[in-house]
């Protein structure tokens, strides 16, 4: 149980992880696997340790996505989300050729903007002029002739996300940096997806990308080796000094999500997201921001009900050792990650919180 004295931090990133985890890093650090060497130090070439680190990581991410070894890849790749923002239409989009994307948010546009230094992008919906209140809709079928489709599953700055995979006849990429793991999901009707590590997956420095092994024959130009999927593939990962700490750290998190399940992760994300937008719609001092049928399960972002409030709100919060829920710059209010990490009774302490302050200040 949480103890009233202790900080919760409900930032989007970098995010909570599992006290388990946090122990078993730390113990890595000192002594990995009683080798007498700390896994900062642990050598990334010609090492049956790490070997066997990369091979358990991978064989974790295909189990938990319910994919084969037959059929898909697994990266761990550097550079963010940034990164893949260019290596996709790099590797997929020739000069000539057309890429859809669909504007959902700050980082979905960033992608399509990016994507616009290597080929065409027809932009198939967006919902930037209402500050992506609400995820947009396809109103007509998606073009056969696009040499791919991209699309954000979640969006962290805005509070929307969402809950079924678009029908999609082309390649389909997906970032799912912050909603990775957190529900059951198809995951073969995605022909490349990636992930951030520093939200449900682990710390910054390493990014999870998978992808169908017949992308790697989809390439449409000369590229430098560290840019190209093909030659990471055929390196294992390794093409250049791999972050160690970094990938350890995201299989010990796959092992936790692993042995929880994913079944139970999805119900207690639903759980903890419907206790605190109960609540925000119940309080007199709070107001929710995102289109109640596109409301993320992992973001929950609102307003006070007066900009004064706000400023209030978080010295209150912090006061009660509540951090990491000022909304991001751009949008103000609050914003309350609720990764898998977070436990239900976290979410149920920042609740009493804001009943507190609502009691005080009416």
């Amino acid at each position: 149980m949480q103890q009233d004295n202790s900080t919760i931090h409900f930032g989007a990133g970098p995010a909570t992880l599992p006290i388990s985890v946090l122990k078993e890093s730390a113990q890595a650090i000192l002594n990995y696997r009683e080798t007498g060497l700390s896994i900062l130090e642990l050598a990334h070439r010609g090492n049956q340790l790490f070997d066997e680190l990369l091979e358990e990581s991978k064989s974790l991410v295909l189990e938990l996505c319910g994919l084969n070894n037959e059929d898909y890849e697994v990266l761990w790749l550097q550079g963010g989300g940034r990164m893949q923002f260019s290596m996709i239409p790099m590797n997929f989009l020739d000069k000539d050729a057309t890429a859809g994307y669909i504007d959902s948010g700050f980082w979905a546009h960033d992608a399509q903007v990016a994507a616009k230094q290597f080929g065409n992008v027809l932009c198939l919906a967006s919902t930037q002029s209402t500050n992506y209140h609400s995820l947009p809709i396809l109103s007509e079928a998606i073009p056969a002739h696009l040499a791919y489709v991209h699309l954000t599953t979640n969006n962290t700055i805005y509070g929307t996300q969402m809950k079924q995979p678009i029908d999609c006849l082309v390649p389909l990429m997906a970032d799912m940096s912050s909603d990775i793991f957190s529900e059951q999901r198809d995951y073969s009707r995605y022909d490349l997806f990636y992930a951030v590590a520093q939200k449900n997956l682990g710390i910054a420095g390493v990014t999870l990308v998978v992808l169908h092994k017949n992308m790697a024959t989809k390439i449409v130009r000369l590229l430098p080796p560290i840019l190209d999927y093909g030659q990471q593939i055929l390196s294992k990962s390794v093409l250049n000094t791999p972050p160690v700490f970094a990938i350890y750290v995201a299989m010990l998190m796959l092992r936790w999500i692993k042995e929880k399940g994913i079944a139970q992760i999805e119900k207690d994300n639903l759980q903890k997201s419907n206790l605190l937008y109960e609540e925000i719609e119940r309080n007199r001092l709070f107001k929710a921001i995102a289109k109640t049928s596109d409301r993320s399960k992992m973001n929950v972002v609102f307003r006070g009900a007066e900009p004064k409030t706000e400023q209030d709100f978080l010295s209150f919060a912090s006061e009660h050792h509540i951090k990491g829920i000022a909304g991001h710059r751009s949008v103000g209010g609050f914003r309350v990650s609720l990764y898998n990490s977070i436990g239900i009774e976290q979410v149920e302490r920042l609740i009493n919180i804001m009943r507190r302050f609502e009691q005080e200040n009416i």
